[in-house]
């Protein structure tokens, strides 16, 4: 018999929180979205070292996961368990999935409340492509993947509710979980952003009317500026920058409409991401620090962690969240 769970909707992603209305509400919401981000000494999303435990499968049912993001076009994802998931740090990133029939590559965009650790939660597709779907549950091995390719570029999405006293923001196509979020107006200075378990990144008392500057440091150390990104609620802002792999780039990015709930596109012709992270470039020059200010579109600048390959290596190890299970 078939162990999969039921099609499920992601936690509520409470826009009401920005209104006075609900500041009581929101004090104990605080302090469960506190508990499960710190709680546990356990929480901390995969490292990049080999895990064993087991993979059930479901379907998404043509919603949202708790990550807020958009399901996959070759529909290639996972479900973490509480200490994993860790209050939304693993959202966007990659691990790879060894079971009885071979391996395949998954994003994390949803939670599963009753996963305990070594405990994955796959797509049917992903699942039917380790292991015979009428098993149920496989035994399996699984790692996090620094640095992995992703479908696209950065994409920034602002929640519906968004205004100039509450900044709520997603980002999407970062591949490494991102460990801090920092924006800020024309004028003033970065201003550090909290992310909710549903995975938007909120200041509370609001950045301004916008445009911003939003600058994110993944896990490993490695920093992303994405420039003049408007306040656009809903619409996914995209720019041609690779967050991951440690590129430096300035590109151009263009507002697209995002609904608020994105349906999953099943089983799309698109490959999933390959192993192969992107490509790093030198360090950014003058020039490209000048076409970065000139420009009036959406830009956004990259750089790595400084080093020789066996220092980025080590750099990874190093900044990878420890399990202390």
């Amino acid at each position: 018999m078939s162990a999969h769970r039921p099609p499920r909707s992601r936690w509520l992603a409470p826009r009401w929180l920005a209104t006075g209305s609900a500041v009581v509400l929101a004090g104990a919401l605080g302090t469960a979205l506190l508990l499960q981000n710190g709680g546990g000494a356990c929480a901390a999303p995969p490292t990049s070292a080999k895990h064993s435990g087991k993979a059930t499968f479901y379907d998404l049912g043509g919603g949202q996961g708790n990550c807020s993001s958009p399901t996959p076009a070759d529909d290639l994802f996972v479900a973490l368990g509480p200490d994993e998931y860790s209050g939304a740090a693993s959202c966007g990133s990659y691990l790879d999935v060894t079971g009885p029939k071979g391996k395949v590559r998954v994003k994390v965009i949803d939670k599963c409340p009753e996963c305990a650790p070594g405990h994955l939660d796959l797509s049917r597709t992903a699942y039917k492509k380790i292991g015979a779907e009428i098993d149920g549950i496989i035994p399996i091995t699984y790692k996090a993947v620094p640095n992995a390719a992703t479908p696209g570029p950065l994409s920034i999405t602002f929640k519906d509710g968004t205004s100039a006293f509450w900044f709520a923001v997603m980002v999407d196509n970062h591949a490494n979980p991102i460990k801090s979020l920092q924006a800020k107006g024309p004028s003033g200075s970065f201003v550090s952003a909290t992310q909710a378990d549903f995975n938007f990144w909120i200041i509370d008392a609001g950045a301004g009317s916008g445009p911003f500057q939003i600058k994110m440091t993944d896990i490993y150390g490695n920093t992303a500026t994405a420039k003049n990104i408007k306040l656009l609620p809903q619409q996914a802002q995209q720019t041609s920058v690779r967050f991951a792999g440690g590129s430096v780039a300035v590109a151009k990015s263009t507002p697209k409409a995002s609904p608020s709930s994105p349906s999953p596109s099943k089983k799309s012709a698109s490959p999933s991401p390959s192993s192969s992270s992107s490509s790093k470039s030198a360090s950014p020059s003058a020039s490209t620090s000048a076409s970065a200010s000139a420009s009036p579109a959406a830009t956004a600048a990259v750089t790595s962690v400084a080093g020789e390959e066996e220092t980025a290596d080590l750099a990874l190890a190093a900044g990878t969240p420890a399990t202390t299970c």
